[in-house]
């Protein structure tokens, strides 16, 4: 209308003066401010959906030509027709066929002409809208693409990388799986951000640990940060399977009627003795966090036993050694996604984290606290650093009590022995249950109750001298916080949560692909323990972590236990205990023999990281009210809701 116009190009000389003052009384850095959020301006139904199929320049089926990756993209396409480039969000997955992703168990769904009806969980949903393009993976050997799983190997990372490599202009890609008609990322200005949990997660962090260039973050959730520790605990097992079984549950059905060499070699590396090998060095990527460019914000549940802790602690610390910017959330729960155990702030952190990252926004979200923690079912707490600063290793040490297999623990040496027989039929928490009685199967030493609470926050070992009585045997070590409390009931269906109807719905849907999720809440359990750390090894492999050896009965045998990751705060009135036994029920395989060992209490001892060091254990046994910590090692509550914008709503 005429009359706008003339209104909005001639504003009255009061409203220009008004505009002018206001500038000049803005600082520079305000008046120039730029955006802290990135907004959902985008149409989702309108949005690019196309798919490429990448060379990764191996031949991994060993079928005469190079492997094609599927990749499967939806972008906006309002930003490509004013000629701006956006930034990518990577879930490189081998369940997009297979098995599903997310707690609905979502799977790719595509049209009559091949092209991608469905993407599995929210993230196309939330941020296409915002300016972002999502791109879906299928790995080497699933799916779509070509070439076989190999189970963190070479092929399943470099299928990813390649992927980063194309949206940076290094890598070739076709617009077909068989044809010559190349696809340019023209829309794109190669940044990447990938995210998964389990072994998409996994995937992310074996990508950045090549050093790719234009990975500029990943959000590994429940990630293994080096398989041979999923499958094995310093030799002992951990599955009765090895990553030949995993391959082929995920492979496609024509993957594998061709991949049957990529099976064997997965067999011959990973033998069941335990031993480390070539194939296993070759997935461990720990040992390159030196490369990583990328920004890392980890998520795991603190009782996650499919990939447990034991694969946050050596990555989170060697991350740290490389300077890695990084961000952590601990929970109480299984093998569970963010999304479904603290939904509304996840998806606003990861929102934040993502806009810095990718979008370059000053949102602040990097100057917040490193680590969020969940200390009871839905009530987190805050920590500028994790492990916080004052943190501190203290040597426990093992004695004798009134009891036989029934001692003390503290800081004073002990003398003489303890007796246990292996039990295969028992776990940690039957051990942990008759801590206070004399069984066959563990020796169990606590401290008194607590004056104060104490605060476990790392990895921590156990130094064991032990005397088998068979040439093989199997060791578990258990931290153990003793006391009721209410937790997240990680050993049940759904590992700490309840699935519900209602549904939230997280961004934008189209008729084939909803935004809504079933909402969950958490699934409690009332308990009179908690194992808050585990470690298992066979003695074997006493004098070299790589490969055991048989023993001689009646020999005296010395080796350190690397137990799980935690962050656990033992309240005052509640005891701390350690127990020492032999195979834990959740290691598949029990030891040939059924040995009885001997523990050395005078060469037995636990090193176990406490916030305020050996002084906050001192005081938290003995009654000292003069120790105290720094702001730093002390937790912050964070408010129920304090979830910000968002456009979740709630459907019937």
């Amino acid at each position: 209308m005429p009359t706008r116009t003339r209104f909005t190009t001639w504003r009255p000389l009061a409203t220009v003066l008004l505009t002018a003052l206001v500038a000049a009384l803005l600082t520079p850095a305000a008046a120039h401010a730029g955006p802290r959020e990135s907004r959902p301006v985008y149409s989702y139904a309108d949005a690019v959906r196309e798919a490429v199929w990448v060379d990764t320049r191996l031949d991994g089926d060993g079928d005469g030509r190079t492997d094609r990756i599927a990749v499967d993209i939806v972008r906006p396409r309002e930003p490509a027709a004013r000629g701006r480039k956006v930034p990518v969000i990577m879930d490189a997955s081998p369940y997009y066929s297979c098995c599903g992703r997310g707690n609905d168990s979502q799977k790719k769904t595509y049209d009559a002409d091949g092209r991608l009806v469905q993407a599995p969980l929210y993230y196309d949903n939330y941020f296409v809208p915002r300016g972002y393009a999502f791109v879906a993976v299928d790995l080497a050997g699933t799916n779509r693409s070509d070439g076989c799983v190999d189970v963190g190997g070479r092929s399943d990372v470099r299928s990813a990388k390649a992927v980063v490599d194309w949206l940076n202009g290094r890598a070739t890609a076709y617009t077909t799986r068989t044809g010559t008609t190349t696809a340019r990322a023209d829309w794109t200005n190669g940044r990447a951000g990938m995210i998964g949990k389990s072994w998409d997660g996994t995937i992310a962090n074996g990508v950045a640990a090549t050093g790719v260039e234009g990975l500029r973050t990943i959000v590994p959730i429940s990630a293994i940060s080096s398989w041979y520790d999923y499958y094995f605990s310093q030799g002992a097992p951990l599955y009765d399977s090895g990553p030949d079984w995993l391959s082929d549950y995920v492979d496609s059905p024509e993957a594998r009627a061709r991949c049957a060499a990529v099976q064997q070699r997965l067999v011959d590396g990973a033998p069941r003795t335990g031993d480390r090998t070539a194939l296993w060095a070759e997935r461990d990527y720990v040992k390159n966090a030196h490369k990583v460019r990328a920004s890392v914000f980890v998520v795991h549940g603190l009782q996650d036993l499919n990939v447990r802790t034991s694969h946050l602690g050596p990555w989170w610390d060697a991350l740290g050694r490389a300077g890695v910017e990084r961000k952590i959330w601990l929970s109480q729960t299984g093998h569970v996604d963010p999304f479904d155990f603290r939904r509304a702030d996840w998806v606003r952190t990861l929102h934040r984290w993502f806009d810095h990252e990718l979008l370059g926004y000053d949102n602040g979200v990097d100057r917040e606290p490193v680590a969020d923690v969940e200390r009871a079912p839905d009530q987190w707490v805050t920590s500028t650093a994790w492990p916080p600063k004052h943190t501190r290793t203290t040597t426990l040490r093992p004695a004798s009590g009134a009891l036989p297999g029934v001692g003390t623990l503290g800081t004073r040496p002990g003398r003489g022995t303890e007796t246990f027989t292996d039990d295969p039929r028992h776990d940690e928490d039957a051990w942990a249950a008759a801590i206070d009685t004399t069984t066959p199967d563990k020796a169990g030493f606590t401290t008194a109750p607590l004056t104060r609470d104490l605060r476990l926050a790392g990895s921590s070992e156990v130094t064991v001298t032990v005397t088998p009585s068979t040439p093989t045997a199997h060791l578990s070590a258990v931290l153990v916080a003793l006391g009721p409390d209410t937790i997240r009931d990680y050993a049940a269906s759904g590992e700490g949560i309840t699935t519900l109807t209602d549904r939230t719905c997280w961004g934008e849907s189209t008729p084939g692909d909803s935004a809504c999720f079933r909402e969950t809440k958490a699934r409690t359990a009332q308990v009179g323990h908690t194992v808050v750390s585990r470690g298992w090894a066979d003695l074997g492999t006493y004098a070299d972590p790589g490969k055991g050896v048989p023993l001689t009965p009646g020999r005296a045998y010395r080796i350190t236990l690397d137990l799980t990751a935690t962050d656990h705060v033992v309240p005052a009135g509640h005891r701390l205990a350690l127990v020492v036994a032999g195979t834990d029920s959740g290691l598949i395989d029990p030891p040939a023999d059924t040995p009885t060992l001997t523990l050395d209490l005078a060469r037995t001892s636990a090193r176990v990281p406490f916030v305020g060091g050996p002084s906050a254990f001192a005081a938290a046994t003995r009654g000292d009210r003069g120790v105290r910590t720094g702001p730093a090692d002390r937790d912050t509550a964070v408010p129920p809701g304090l979830t910000g914008p968002h456009t979740a709503h709630r459907v019937p």
